[in-house]
């Protein structure tokens, strides 16, 4: 492939990632991240009525793409910022990316999830050795503990938006899927912080310029989806049961990638979302958590936009609990 280029941008302190820093990644991470599969599936193409290639995220380890941001932010500190330590929040996988890339470099880790979080994903961190706090009802609360706590002990703070190296990371899992399933006309990525929707609109821009990007967030939490197509940062309810995709607020760096490279921003229900997790339970045999369904769920709510298109979604993330895993299949 052909490699676009474009100059560096900053956004305040930080200066957004580029196609370098992906390709930079890509060969940090080898041997550390799997290079998952991709698969199509003669359900999802009737239902959808096009075709569909699906990336399976949900095969990565930790069960989610949140590994490969972490882990390349984690190897890109020096020994004395790891020592220091680090503190994350997250609903679940970037707790879990950030636990795996800790484990992998020897970093004490503290990890502020919401009260009641998933089980699966509280179970996954624990077992990866990270402390876990558990603060507040939200998303925003957890952060703002978080936040709170890493000014007060000097650990590094890893947030899963504004961190051009994550971003760069999970620019890896989009550079993997245009190699393997080149000539898509459209990619759909699922937003919460918005790091693979920027991700993907970066790689894309490079790499398949052709190739447009989509980026879908639940109506239940759209902070994303309203700072994008206003162009400013908003709060926003929050409250999707998709817990990869419940933040509440827009984040400067991932907004600034997509605003810059983003086709379109669309929105679906939950229970479209739902829809599209039983789906890939009986039309692909694959797990999909909330936020993982959410690409598919876009390409079967907006026909008009993806009919007789090769479409590319990302099964971003399989650490559904088993309460979502009953309420897809109890569907009328």
């Amino acid at each position: 492939m052909k490699l676009a280029t474009a100059p560096a941008v900053s956004t305040g302190n930080a200066p957004l990632p580029t196609i370098a820093d992906v390709l930079a990644a890509q060969s940090r991470l080898e041997g550390i991240v799997v290079r998952t599969p991709v698969g199509v599936y003669p359900d999802l193409d009737r239902a959808a009525d096009t075709g569909v290639v699906v990336k399976h995220e949900n095969q990565q380890r930790t069960g989610a793409f949140k590994a490969r941001g972490a882990s390349n932010l984690l190897l890109s500190m020096s020994d004395a910022e790891r020592a220091r330590g680090v503190i994350a929040y997250s609903t679940g996988n970037h707790a879990q990316g950030v636990a795996y890339a800790a484990r992998l470099t020897g970093t004490a880790c503290t990890i502020v999830m919401p009260d009641d979080p998933n089980p699966v994903k509280l179970r996954a961190v624990l077992d990866l050795g990270a402390e876990v706090l558990l603060h507040g009802a939200t998303f925003d609360d957890a952060r703002e503990h978080a936040t709170a706590l890493a000014e007060a002990s000097g650990a590094r703070l890893v947030g899963a938006a504004n961190e051009p190296a994550i971003i760069a990371g999970v620019g890896t899992l989009y550079l993997e899927m245009l190699q393997q399933a080149p000539g898509l006309d459209v990619l759909v990525v699922p937003v919460g912080g918005g790091s693979g929707a920027a991700a993907a609109s970066l790689v894309a821009a490079a790499v398949s310029p052709r190739t447009e990007v989509i980026g879908v967030q639940s109506t239940a939490s759209p902070a994303a989806h309203d700072s994008w197509h206003t162009g400013l940062l908003v709060e926003r309810q929050n409250t999707t049961r998709a817990e990869g995709l419940a933040v509440g607020c827009g984040f400067e760096v991932t907004q600034a990638l997509m605003r810059r490279h983003l086709t379109d921003f669309v929105l679906v229900t939950d229970d479209q979302i739902t829809a599209a997790q039983e789906l890939y339970l009986t039309g692909a045999h694959t797990v999909a958590e909330g936020a993982g369904a959410a690409a598919l769920a876009a390409v079967l709510a907006y026909p008009e936009r993806f009919a007789g298109r090769r479409v590319g979604v990302v099964c971003t993330g399989g650490n559904a609990s088993a309460d979502e895993l009953r309420r897809a299949l109890a569907r009328d």
